[in-house]
């Protein structure tokens, strides 16, 4: 395993280790993250893909008084160990983290409450010459429809999915999903105010007929580029996407 350094998420409070050279979570993990709610005592969470543990460790943090259980499963070893590092160092022994892929996983379907997964984005885009980073950002052993059938195989009655991607995902996302998730919440992410959305994150949650719900843009940056209010509330204090989107009402 390549040499580790400590990095930082949520203005501080968590710390997570990644490899000097390769794969590096992103604010993508964190706005992931913000779209968990309804966690209950005794809940169990799944991060499909966990890649460094970003999006786990951040729901830790946001959760850490309930009791409950979170798995991590990630292809890459190193990535996986580096997660569990993490997880020690922040005190989270509710966290874990196994090597393995979706089509090795002995997790028993229907048994987490919540799923949530920031996959491979890229199915045709040349790959990086880091192999960490092209098995992190390029589809290797499943697309997207594949991943997101294992995602929700694994999902408890009434449980709830999340998932961070391209906005030109979606039209596939929403197809892998019909008939199996509703009340569908889709957070557009803009970059800067009259910009197209470059993300979506999308929370839906199983065998729910409510209907769909386009919430308003979040604008990420100002026009100098600095993070808005919203971003800010986010990547740095940690609060969920629900809670900002209700201040600006």
């Amino acid at each position: 395993m390549s040499s580790l350094s400590e990095h930082y998420l949520l203005d501080k409070k968590v710390k997570i280790y990644q490899p000097d050279e390769g794969y590096h979570a992103s604010s993508d993990a964190v706005w992931l993250s913000s779209a968990v709610e309804n966690v209950k005592d005794g809940d169990t969470l799944l991060d499909v893909g966990s890649g460094t543990g970003a999006v786990s460790l951040c729901v830790a943090e946001r959760f850490k008084q309930k009791k409950i259980q979170i798995t991590g499963i990630e292809i890459q070893p190193a990535l996986a160990q580096a997660a569990e590092k993490s997880a020690t160092a922040n005190h989270f022994d509710f966290v874990t983290f196994e090597n393995c892929n979706i089509f090795e996983s002995n997790l028993k379907p229907c048994s987490f409450a919540h799923v949530m997964t920031n996959p491979p984005y890229a199915l045709e885009d040349m790959p990086s010459p880091n192999k960490s980073k092209a098995t992190a950002h390029n589809f290797q052993t499943a697309d997207l429809k594949t991943w997101i059938d294992f995602c929700i195989k694994m999902i408890k009655p009434q449980g709830y999915f999340y998932i961070i991607n391209r906005t030109e995902a979606l039209d596939d996302i929403l197809a892998a999903i019909h008939g199996k998730l509703g009340q569908i919440e889709i957070f557009p992410l803009h970059s800067k105010n009259n910009q197209p959305a470059k993300r979506i994150v999308l929370r839906a949650r199983k065998d729910s007929k409510a209907p769909l719900v386009l919430h308003e843009p979040i604008i990420v940056h100002d026009e100098s580029g600095v993070y808005t209010a919203q971003a800010e509330a986010v990547l740095r204090k940690g609060l969920s996407l629900q809670s900002v989107l209700s201040a600006s009402d």
